[in-house]
């Protein structure tokens, strides 16, 4: 079973944020575990304004395309270049070296608790 992090809080459309300042963005081991393979990343840039619960990139697998979702209104100040350049790694890290991208947060979106996450998309709480 996927693993959700009790330190994060979640989206509906399978990102985490970690609450810092600025706050990091990911997507869940349940969506990269879905996912399967992940072979792209296209991601926004630094300086791009982003908007909770609106598409801000895609993730592609080798079993399809799923858009990303901005949990948090704000501004990117860093991208994960790890990430473009090697989008493996978000399978093999996602809470970790697998990060997307941080932004300034002006406002949060609707963010689950993990439990809530787990319980609503199956994974073990840790």
């Amino acid at each position: 079973m996927s693993k959700v992090l009790a330190s994060l809080r979640y989206s509906a459309e399978h990102e985490w944020v970690d609450g810092s300042t600025p706050t990091k963005v990911g997507i869940t081991q349940v969506a990269a575990d879905a996912l399967g393979d992940v072979v792209y990343v296209d991601l926004p840039e630094v300086g791009d304004a982003v908007t909770a619960g609106e598409t801000c990139g895609e993730v592609e697998s080798t079993k399809s395309v799923s858009d990303l979702y901005a949990p948090v209104t704000g501004t990117i100040v860093a991208v994960n270049q790890d990430a473009i350049d090697n989008p493996a790694i978000l399978n093999e890290d996602p809470y970790g070296a697998g990060w997307l991208f941080t932004v300034e947060v002006t406002e949060e979106g609707p963010l689950l608790s993990a439990a809530d996450y787990a319980s609503a998309n199956g994974g073990d709480v840790a």
